[in-house]
């Protein structure tokens, strides 16, 4: 068993999981219910057809592994994921910058593996969480690496868990578009959408996308592609498949319409796209979404890049 060996650690690893999503609830009896998880109770989620279910970090250490590879193109990032797939089985990204490591997003297991993996790479400096279904453990990751956790303050209702006497949390105000430095060429850029505070991170002409800006599978049609081929989709709830409305996807157009990307890092394994296009394969997917909806006047018809 992979588990954490640090002692002010160890009530963390028995607080209540929830199986669905991944979300880890306190120990206050307010806080900690067999019946329901904030998270899948909401409408952008689920709960699945076997009911809430709930385990322990404890428990998934016993079950499951974290696995991590570095990225084909840029040396200095690394995708880190759990087999078997818990929760929703996004991903986790580690961003080694000039100026110390982020980690982009969180999976719910943490083990010493991951730990000591971490730290031989240089540890962390600051974490950023694109959205509320990706908050899992995230009290028990800022812990272990001593280093602040960036979140949008708009959507701090769905934290699940706080911890008063260490707490790192770290909230980026303002309604979207707002951008916060996480560290010198590391930004933060609040785009709402997904939810009123969802994010994505821009580095070194790379785009972090989570699934606020949602990877299709027409994302990898090779070139030449047909014209108004769709590579994103703008979602308010992914699972459920219930669309953004138009002024939701221009202001997340507004916020990212200033960065220069050639590449886009979505929520799971797979999901990079690179293309010297990318900005425009997004506006395109953004018109295509809007015009499908039966918006012909709408103005983000008149943006260009």
């Amino acid at each position: 068993m992979d588990q954490i060996r640090d002692s002010h650690l160890e009530g963390d690893l028995h607080l209540p999981l929830c199986v669905a999503c991944g979300s880890q609830y306190s120990d206050e009896p307010k806080e900690a219910t067999s019946n329901s998880c904030k998270i899948c109770d909401d409408p952008r989620q689920f709960v699945p057809p076997g009911g809430q279910q709930w385990t322990t970090l404890a428990s998934i250490q016993r079950t499951h592994q974290n696995k991590w590879e570095r990225d084909p193109k840029n040396p200095n990032l690394w995708s880190i994921w759990s087999e078997p797939k818990f929760a929703i089985g996004q991903r986790a990204m580690l961003l080694e910058t000039a100026n110390g490591n982020v980690l982009w997003d969180l999976i719910a297991l943490l083990n010493n593996s991951t730990i000591e993996f971490i730290k031989s790479r240089g540890g962390l400096k600051a974490m950023v969480i694109s959205h509320p279904h990706y908050y899992t453990t995230y009290c028990v990751w800022a812990k272990a690496f001593n280093c602040p956790v960036y979140i949008s303050s708009d959507d701090q209702r769905w934290l699940c868990r706080k911890d008063s006497k260490t707490d790192l949390t770290r909230f980026i105000d303002g309604p979207a578009p707002a951008e916060k430095t996480v560290l010198p060429g590391v930004t933060a850029i609040k785009t709402g959408g997904h939810f009123p505070g969802s994010l994505v991170l821009h580095w070194e002409h790379q785009l972090f996308i989570a699934d606020t800006i949602m990877t299709v599978p027409s994302a990898y049609t090779p070139h030449p592609r047909p014209p108004d081929q769709t590579s994103f989709a703008f979602q308010w709830s992914i699972p459920n498949m219930i669309p953004l409305a138009p002024d939701d996807i221009m202001t997340i157009w507004r916020a990212v319409r200033g960065y220069d990307f050639d590449t886009t890092y979505g929520a799971f394994n797979g999901m990079t796209v690179r293309d010297l296009d990318m900005k425009q394969r997004i506006l395109m997917s953004m018109k295509t979404q809007v015009r499908s909806m039966g918006w012909e006047k709408h103005e983000l018809l008149d943006e260009t890049v």
